[in-house]
């Protein structure tokens, strides 16, 4: 079920509207693609949750525009530098047969059961939270499973491995090659082995001159 979002059209234009809108706690907006783009605004608390929402962010969502209902994604917003404000934020049309370029958050599992972190003592380091993909509207998935329960230590799973959901395909600047996630050893615990030979080479050198010289 789509994720759905009211929105009036707004005629009133420039600095000095947006900031009236704001302060009656609206936020500007607008809507582009194909056909006319469309200034709207949005209720502010309503759409401040919905953004807290990871799948408002890949997700085709549902919006209701002066009583008619249209396939949209959510393009970009901007936020007050200091205040929990949004200031603006885009959307932009979906035509159902053209494939859409999104990107779509990466969900990590069966992490504690990685050999790398089970027996290996290992951390996991996620170099990617997120894939750039194309698809079809209709294809769009909220998020994409990475499943690394083979994952050992000093190993990565990279963008070739990750299993993509029917009719998704990767876009942007992804290589097949590019790491996903790895399993490190903790720098900590590297530290502490560096550590413990510098402090045993001065005692295995007194031990070696304490040895008495063999007798020919």
């Amino acid at each position: 079920m789509a994720i759905e979002i009211a929105a009036i059209s707004r005629k009133a234009q420039g600095t000095g509207a947006s900031r009236r809108l704001r302060k009656a706690n609206r936020v500007p907006g607008v809507v582009y693609g194909y056909g006319d783009a469309t200034s709207i605004d949005l209720d502010h608390n309503t759409l401040y949750h919905a953004l807290r929402n990871e799948a408002f962010h890949a997700s085709v969502l549902s919006l209701e525009l002066d009583g008619k209902k249209e396939a949209v994604l959510l393009r970009d917003f901007h936020m007050h530098p200091f205040r929990q404000q949004v200031l603006h934020i885009d959307f932009q049309r979906v035509d159902a047969k053209k494939k859409i370029h999104m990107k779509v958050p990466l969900h990590f599992i069966n992490a504690d059961i990685a050999p790398g972190v089970k027996t290996g003592g290992g951390i996991i380091s996620h170099v990617l939270n997120e894939l750039a993909i194309a698809c079809l509207p209709a294809d769009l998935p909220k998020a994409i499973e990475v499943d690394l329960a083979t994952l050992n230590l000093g190993h990565s799973i990279h963008v070739s491995d990750v299993t993509l959901p029917k009719g998704v395909e990767i876009a942007g600047h992804h290589h097949a090659s590019d790491a996903v996630a790895t399993v490190q050893v903790p720098r900590g615990h590297v530290e502490a082995v560096a550590t413990a030979a510098v402090e045993a080479a001065p005692a295995d050198a007194k031990a070696a001159e304490a040895k008495p010289a063999a007798k020919k």
